[in-house]
């Protein structure tokens, strides 16, 4: 028989009480709303309580800022799907930045149509001339965004960031021509600078590769009637509405506007490899697994899209969770929180639409890490 004095006895004895006496118990969880139930499939893929209930906190927690849609796409099917008040599906949501993977689609059919090449110089004019220093970026450096040119992309005062000049200032008018004159600040293919500037370079370097013509009409129509063709309507992305400046050069960096169904139709396009639903080749596999393969620079970006691969030397945060889904999974990324996020691993595709400040996208992201993690890495 062992012997245990009485002291401890009696201590363990009031041990339940006294834990219940110090801490309360977690408080239930509020009932969903009808709302939350309904915007869950019976065929989710996840458990339909708990996709509810991370898909309604998207909208209801506080400090997330403004959830407008959410789409979530499990094995190509509909998950879930609710949007805020005066907001539905027929509603086109502004892309800003997502925009750019678009352009870098474009680019890659170009490239596979055989009109373009990635590593001889880009086929800019003005940087041709002897002694241009500018001659030695390739469309690759343009792609990753390590052109090495003088692109600043958020300014103090904001007027003076490259993306606004072009966009609203001196370089409206011809934003291609404005971002195509500045001169280098680093070694081309030396370093990575995030910049809306380099893919409104690639979108008036696609239109030179359809059209021979500097008439801004035909600019527009020449890439306007290829997207449609070769990429918008196989994929049924009837909505979406690209937009061009006054020289007919795609905004390709920032201004294409559609419904949250198309951006997840090119999410899954992605996940495909660049297949149609029909199972259509839009653009080569290897394009896509290009676009996807970190630039030798920066971990977390391929051809204009981010990557969930951890960047050590990163300033400013992540701007996805690598510590919290696969390595494979990769993102369009728009301004004030737009996201098209997609996990090949887990079969899934989260749209996000809506308005977040710098403060608000990290924990935003985090409850978006959340109803990623209800389904399996397969």
């Amino acid at each position: 028989m062992t012997y245990r004095p009485l002291s401890l006895i009696a201590a363990a004895a009031l041990l339940p009480s006294l834990v219940s006496c110090g801490s309360a118990p977690d408080p239930a969880l509020p009932p969903l709303t009808q709302d939350a139930l309904d915007a869950v499939t019976e065929d989710a893929g996840a458990p339909k309580d708990q996709l509810a209930r991370q898909v309604d906190e998207l909208f209801t927690m506080e400090g997330l800022g403004e959830t407008r849609a959410v789409l979530v796409l499990a094995d190509g099917k509909v998950a879930a799907e609710r949007y805020a008040p005066g907001y539905d599906a027929d509603t086109r949501f502004v892309s800003w930045s997502m925009a750019k993977t678009v352009t870098a689609v474009l680019i890659g059919m170009l490239v596979a149509d055989g009109l373009l090449s990635v590593d001889e110089p880009a086929p800019v004019p003005l940087w041709q001339r002897q002694g241009d220093p500018r001659a030695d970026i390739t469309l690759r450096h343009l792609l990753q965004m390590r052109s090495g040119l003088r692109h600043t992309e958020a300014g103090d005062p904001p007027y003076e960031s490259s993306e606004v000049r072009m966009l609203f200032l001196d370089g409206r008018d011809d934003m291609a021509k404005w971002a195509k004159e500045q001169p280098l600040e680093a070694e081309p293919g030396e370093r990575f600078e995030y910049s809306s500037n380099t893919t409104v370079i690639l979108a008036d370097i696609a239109a030179r590769a359809l059209t021979d013509s500097d008439n801004p009409d035909a600019r527009r129509k020449a890439v306007a009637d290829y997207l449609k063709q070769r990429l918008f309507a196989p994929l049924g992305m009837t909505s979406i509405v690209p937009e061009f400046d006054a020289s007919g050069t795609l905004i390709g960096g920032s201004l294409m506007h559609a419904t949250a169904g198309d951006y997840a139709r090119f999410g899954e396009f992605l996940r495909r490899g660049g297949q149609a639903p029909d199972g259509e080749q839009l653009v080569p596999t290897r394009w896509v697994e290009a676009m996807l393969k970190p630039s030798p620079v920066s971990q977390h970006y391929g051809y204009q899209i981010w990557l969930n691969r951890p960047e050590p030397e990163l300033e400013g945060g992540h701007p996805l969770f690598p510590e919290r889904a696969p390595a494979s999974m990769f993102a369009l990324i728009g301004h004030m929180g737009q996201y098209v996020i997609v996990s090949p691993q887990q079969r899934v595709t989260l749209v996000r639409l809506g308005h977040s400040d710098s403060e608000e996208r990290p924990p935003m992201l985090q409850q978006a890490a959340d109803v990623l993690a209800l389904y399996p890495v397969r």
